[in-house]
């Protein structure tokens, strides 16, 4: 029986099977959960991503998880007081930045964790410390940068402990 299930929103200039999601999907896989990793890359406006999101969870009946990367980052906290999330693992989200409808998305998950890398030169890590101070998150800073895809063996190990935790 699964534990519930995870859903992947990727980022601006990637995609539902980029290699940090399929190996957070194997993770989450591992650890008993159904994982969804839908294609947004039909379009660039965080707008209309949240909109998408919020469709295909709209009938979710079991616990939620949101891991979201960059503007999907964004799209999950965003999305996480309206589709009942319980938990929420962000990776280098996009927030404060400009063009976004809502700088600091209210979260109400009882799990919430960010990962952001300390050389990231798309979004500074300052945001993400910004954010977790004001929202109560988990906040861990590595080496680094943006995509994170030199630390997907750290980003596995992170996850898994945050499925545990979850899942308590």
């Amino acid at each position: 029986m699964s534990k519930g299930l995870v859903h992947f929103v990727h980022g601006k200039e990637s995609g539902p099977n980029g290699s940090k999601i399929t190996a957070l999907a194997e993770v989450a896989r591992q650890h008993g959960w159904d994982v969804v990793s839908l294609d947004y890359s039909h379009t660039t406006e965080p707008r209309l991503r949240l909109d998408q999101l919020r469709d295909a969870c709209k009938d979710v009946d079991q616990t939620l998880l949101l891991v979201g990367s960059s503007m999907g980052g964004w799209v999950a906290a965003e999305a996480s007081v309206r589709v009942d999330a319980e938990g929420l693992f962000l990776l280098a989200p996009a927030l404060y930045m400009p063009d976004y409808p809502v700088p600091a998305p209210a979260i109400l998950a009882t799990h919430a964790e960010i990962v952001h890398g300390w050389d990231d030169e798309v979004i500074p890590y300052e945001n993400s410390v910004r954010f977790a101070r004001l929202r109560g998150c988990t906040l861990h800073l590595v080496p680094g940068g943006h995509r994170l895809d030199n630390r997907i063996p750290l980003l596995c190990e992170l996850f898994g402990a945050f499925l545990t935790r979850c899942a308590a």
